[in-house]
């Protein structure tokens, strides 16, 4: 009988590792949102090559009211880099004595992971390597980050009907958040945290709105200030929300759902009052149905760090689908 059992098992263990996929067992990664953990010998740390490091991924976070690193750095020498120090999610690792290159790698020591390896012959070959492959180094960190925000977000979904059916989009926002107002195309979505809110605004507008060009940032402060007077009322009579005016906003393109859109960074604040933070928003060509639908998030949270809850928001929206 033992034989059976024996020659059963084997079958089942051939075929498993002969199915053509990876049979490796990995474990789950682990870690807070956006804490990096740099794999690096304690005397490069402390010296030119540490600098550049910290230089390059915890540089501040564009548009933010305050300064704020792109990642929260834990740094841990080689040798002790080892059983569940490997299953952070992100890692930076700093390899001095090979050929100079970058190399960044998925689910090396758990799943889902991205490890990006630096290595170089001296301090200089390293710090040129960090310095030429920041960019890309950042976007695979952040990639990451963001699928497993939106992961989490997943987990307790709220209804998004109303949405579909008045704007014909879908979007993933959690059982946290509440819709705080509804007016024709016009949807102000909110969640309240121990130090204030954060807020989600969804609604269209032709796509004559925004111009291409020049002018493409002064539409989209126009277009946001508009709505801010008509339909983000401030805490006294008269008051409502505006763009800044002494902060130019950052302005890119980009791609949401598989549409062009302008993704413009930058700093709200409220006419009228004493009241500011960041905000994102996104300006979805929809040509299919002659509009832009735009989705904005902001935080309003007085002297705390608001970047893990701007990337919230933005893992939101970047969850979005239009019909």
């Amino acid at each position: 009988m033992r034989t059976i059992y024996a020659i059963v098992f084997s079958l089942i263990l051939f075929t498993s590792c002969n199915n053509g996929k990876d049979q490796r067992i990995i474990p789950p990664s682990n870690g807070n949102i956006n804490n990096l953990l740099v794999v690096v010998d304690n005397l490069l740390w402390d010296d030119s090559v540490g600098e550049t490091i910290r230089d390059v991924v915890a540089a501040p976070v564009p548009a933010l009211s305050q300064e704020e690193p792109l990642f929260s750095l834990n740094q841990m020498p080689p040798m002790v880099f080892d059983g569940f120090a490997t299953k952070n999610r992100i890692i930076l690792k700093i390899e001095k004595g090979g050929e100079a290159g970058t190399v960044i790698k998925n689910d090396v020591y758990a799943r889902p992971q991205t490890v990006a390896v630096i290595s170089g012959k001296t301090d200089q070959e390293i710090k040129d390597q960090l310095e030429k492959n920041g960019d890309k180094i950042i976007a695979a960190f952040k990639k990451e980050e963001l699928k497993e925000n939106q992961r989490r977000i997943r987990i307790s979904l709220m209804d998004d009907k109303p949405l579909e059916e008045s704007l014909g989009v879908k979007l993933n926002f959690q059982t946290a958040y509440r819709i705080a107002k509804q007016d024709k195309d016009f949807f102000w979505i909110r969640k309240d945290i121990p130090t204030g809110t954060m807020d989600i605004m969804i609604y269209e507008v032709p796509l004559s709105t925004i111009k291409k060009g020049d002018s493409t940032i002064i539409d989209i402060v126009r277009m946001r200030d508009s709505i801010g007077k008509a339909q983000i009322p401030g805490p006294v009579e008269g008051s409502y929300m505006i763009t800044e005016a002494a902060y130019t906003p950052y302005l890119s393109e980009t791609t949401i759902d598989g549409k062009p859109a302008y993704e413009t960074k930058g700093i709200w604040d409220v006419k009228n009052a004493f009241m500011s933070g960041p905000f994102i928003n996104y300006a979805i060509e929809d040509k299919a149905n002659n509009r832009y639908v735009v989705i904005e998030g902001y935080v309003f949270a007085p002297s705390v760090e608001k970047r893990n809850n701007i990337f919230e928001l933005e893992a939101i929206m970047k969850s979005i689908k239009i019909k």
